[in-house]
């Protein structure tokens, strides 16, 4: 890398990673409360961050991290509807964060990752309600003010995509499969003023620190060279990021996404009052997640309200590309210059600095006979993943950081423990969470040689 100043990181989020689901005053949120099948872990133990936090911070520095992609658990820090702080949630997030400055390591914090507080769902319906935007901004209010000065760089929302698609997560269980997909864009369209709220709040509390979204980034190619399928994979992306996007950084939808929503009964219900919040800030960044890339093929039918846009539309099917290379967890296939394809396209449309917040592969894996994880192709997506930061970064995109997913292995929503991302292993089963001990696995020694020299060249 030319930039010397880079911010080499891994990421993790609260809920995956911290256990103690019920401890130091934290409230329940809806990753606690959400079913998972029978004999799989949860978010109770998970990988025990919450009694490994400084080990975990330790090694962190061994690796050389100079920024650590972290979480906040709304519900450790407010527990329930009346949205007083909780002082040992504070207490430990303090700790932490101190611990990693001592250490020379930049938190980078993601206020809001998927858990929502389950008190507010039951208060007046989470996401579905606009009190929850005055909510979220108290919450952020509590957080810029609490640690200004110690955190400069805030991530406002992580994949809003996915974090609204999975209604479970951010509202009461809607049984109406047309309502469940319209609240889902009512729920979207609330993130957006919470997120614009904070962003201008986060102006006049410390000016000097640094917010914006994390994207889930969608690569869509046509199926084929048809005109009908590229104008399929154009609207996938719309509608699977951009609108999106759109929302975070200008304040409105494309003309094609309102179209969209609305041809479908599905755009959300507004106030003239909005507009002043949406249109009152713009982040500073944008915060690029990344796995594989999709195909899109045109297919008439009808709307299929009971999953979400990413597997059936009404006129557009997504589908896996035939030419990638497929993996057990990721049957999609993978595609690193999907990585290169894609942040050019968000910077051609935003003009905004971008880092890749998150970007990995998933494996089973399990300690071998001499106690260590020989992940030697972890290291070959994560290399060829970089290769392509280093070539946007060499044409001049500004491209300031880059964070693999993930650098503990964390808890999967569906999967738990099954499948691994982690630099470094946790020693647990999905039933039986031992002392989840750590340890690294090779592609963190390989990572670690990528961070001192600045680069992958000869690795």
């Amino acid at each position: 890398m030319k930039n010397r100043e880079f911010l080499w990181g891994a990421s993790t989020s609260a809920f995956q990673i911290e256990g103690a689901y019920n401890e130091g005053g934290k409230g329940l949120a809806t990753t606690d409360v959400r079913k998972v099948p029978e004999g799989m872990a949860d978010t109770k133990v998970a990988a025990d961050h919450y009694h490994h936090w400084k080990e975990d911070v330790d090694l962190m520095a061994e690796l050389g991290l100079k920024t650590y992609r972290m979480g906040f658990s709304w519900s450790r820090i407010m527990p329930d509807e009346t949205l007083t702080p909780n002082p040992e949630g504070l207490a430990f997030y303090d700790e932490l964060i101190d611990y990693l400055l001592e250490k020379g390591i930049e938190p980078f914090v993601t206020l809001y990752h998927f858990e929502c507080p389950q008190a507010l769902v039951e208060a007046f319906g989470g996401w579905k309600s606009r009190k929850m935007v005055d909510a979220y901004l108290k919450y952020a209010e509590v957080c810029f003010t609490h640690f200004k000065g110690r955190v400069k760089y805030w991530v406002t929302v992580n994949e809003q995509f996915i974090a609204t698609a999975a209604p479970d997560l951010a509202m009461p269980y809607e049984p109406d499969a047309h309502l469940r997909s319209k609240w889902i864009y009512q729920i979207s369209y609330h993130v957006s003023l919470a997120e614009h709220a904070a962003m201008a709040l986060l102006r006049t509390v410390d000016p000097s620190a640094k917010i914006g979204p994390v994207n889930s980034m969608q690569v869509v190619y046509p199926l084929t060279s048809k005109p009908e399928d590229v104008l399929a994979a154009q609207e996938a992306e719309e509608m699977m990021e951009f609108y999106l996007l759109d929302m975070s950084v200008y304040g409105q939808y494309s003309p094609f996404a309102a179209t969209w929503l609305k041809q479908r009964d599905l755009y959300p219900e507004t106030l003239p009052e909005d507009e002043a919040v949406l249109q009152g800030s713009k982040p500073d960044f944008i915060g690029v997640n990344y796995y594989f890339s999709v195909c899109a093929k045109a297919e008439k039918k009808p709307f299929d309200f009971t999953t979400s846009f990413f597997w059936a539309g009404d006129d557009c099917l997504v589908v896996a590309n035939p030419n990638l290379k497929k993996t057990e967890w990721m049957n999609m296939g993978t595609d690193a210059i999907g990585l290169y394809n894609g942040m050019r396209k968000i910077y051609e449309r935003y003009r905004l600095p971008m880092i890749v917040t998150e970007n990995g592969i998933a494996v089973s894996e399990s300690l071998g006979e001499d106690g260590k994880i020989h992940d030697d192709y972890r290291e070959e997506y994560l290399r060829e993943h970089i290769q392509q930061i280093e070539k946007l970064e060499a044409e001049g995109y500004p491209v300031f950081g880059y964070c693999p997913w993930s650098f503990i292995d964390v808890l999967s929503s569906h999967q738990g423990f099954s499948k691994r991302y982690g630099l470094v292993f946790i020693d647990r089963t999905e039933t039986d969470p031992k002392m989840c001990e750590r340890v690294k696995k090779d592609s963190f020694y390989w990572y670690q040689s990528v961070i001192a020299q600045n680069g992958t060249e000869g690795l």
